[in-house]
């Protein structure tokens, strides 16, 4: 029987070939997408057409230019609510901020402090990336110095797999539960970190803020089904360019979110790149493109589990091609028992691989040796993977 990497072939190939700077470099694998993703020739475009038509301030002026700024900043809000399946988009808000880390911050400085008293407990987790833990605890210091004592716990993992551990969640919430913060996909396991669990275990009453940097663009979104109150994401992980980031609010749960101080002007170059990307991601179809990735992510990791050098990161039942359990999606990451990350790195760089090396931006409670990781897009290709896999494979 055929799997997405036969299914999906042909479709795969239609896309690769929108990506201008993997078309002119066909001796190169990038494989870095989830530090930052690569562009499809219709966000370029797009971006060439706002700066040559009508780049202007947004909500400055009453000119021609300007106002086709302005309404493309609140298209693009709206686009950005339909993506997302937003099932109330007349109670929710999109603003806009420099990138995932910005608008987590956003939330905790803005919206969190308004919603605690003293006595109030937070859980967040300490083992996905920094973004999602600095910010709470700066929330908890600037409370502190204004006399508001809050606690901030510890979402607990699984032991072993990379996974929140919803059981041991539910003895960690209490009546004093106000608030929780989570990752959609773990930017080191590569795991849907099953969100709908913790709605389970906290209760219909608590704001869920939902960093999803890993998630929008690699797979289908819903707020309607995960039920949280924060969506945040980077743009330039979505195809879009850098230095734009969404945060999404629901206003059912909580305070209405608005943001503190003075708007200031928008990225409206970065907002007109994720507006192109955002369709361009809706017309190639984010159910196929996780379908694709995974298959990726599963061929690699079943050709690593054969190799007894390399150790793979994360939920070990979830790796095989063929696992019922298979919830990995486009990210790999794994260590090889001699030789230490960074070496390994230029090692594939030499073969025209370009992967990350490093603790990936974990936070404290991670992992404390370096990694190779692997971060899969759609342009990405089954000869990209099997020719990594020959090369490690040829190592010591």
């Amino acid at each position: 029987m055929a799997g997405p990497l036969e299914d999906l072939a042909a479709w795969q190939r239609s896309l690769r070939a929108q990506f201008p700077i993997v078309v002119a470099h066909p001796e190169l694998a990038y494989l870095d997408s989830a530090a930052t993703s690569q562009k499809p020739q219709a966000v370029l475009d797009a971006v060439q057409h706002y700066l040559t038509t009508s780049n202007a301030n947004a909500g400055r002026g009453t000119y021609p230019w300007a106002n086709a700024t302005t309404a493309l900043v609140e298209r693009t809000r709206a686009r950005v609510k339909e993506f997302l399946g937003d099932p109330a988009p007349d109670c929710s808000a999109v603003h806009f901020t420099a990138g995932t880390t910005d608008g987590l911050r956003t939330v905790a400085r803005d919206w969190l402090p308004a919603h605690l008293a003293d006595g109030d407990e937070i859980v967040v987790p300490f083992a996905d990336h920094e973004a999602n833990l600095t910010p709470w605890l700066e929330a908890r210091d600037l409370l502190a110095r204004q006399g508001v004592r809050i606690r901030v716990r510890e979402l607990p993992y699984q032991a072993g797999s990379g996974d929140y551990d919803p059981a041991a969640l539910a003895a960690v919430v209490g009546p004093h539960t106000r608030f929780v913060a989570a990752t959609h996909v773990h930017h080191v396991y590569g795991g849907d970190m099953n969100v709908h669990r913790i709605r389970q275990a906290v209760g219909p009453d608590v704001p869920i803020c939902l960093d999803a940097a890993q998630s929008i663009g690699h797979l289908p979104v819903s707020v309607a089904e995960l039920d949280v109150d924060f969506v945040v994401f980077s743009a330039h992980k979505a195809l879009a360019l850098p230095g734009t980031g969404v945060v999404w609010s629901r206003g059912r749960r909580g305070p209405r979110f608005a943001p503190g101080g003075w708007d200031g002007t928008p990225n409206t170059v970065g907002i007109a790149a994720l507006s192109a990307a955002l369709d361009w991601l809706e017309q190639a179809g984010p159910d196929r493109i996780a379908q694709w990735c995974t298959a990726l992510a599963a061929r690699l990791t079943d050709g690593l589990n054969r190799m007894t050098a390399y150790t793979v990161l994360g939920c070990n039942l979830s790796l095989a091609a063929g696992s019922a359990v298979q919830r990995r999606t486009a990210i790999v990451t794994f260590r090889h028992r001699d030789i230490g990350s960074g070496d390994l790195g230029f090692i594939l760089f030499s073969h025209g691989f370009m992967v990350r090396t490093d603790n990936h931006c974990q936070a404290g409670a991670g992992e404390r040796e370096h990694s190779v990781r692997v971060s899969l897009h759609v342009h990405n290709t089954v000869e990209e993977i099997d020719g990594l896999l020959s090369v490690l494979a040829g190592l010591p």
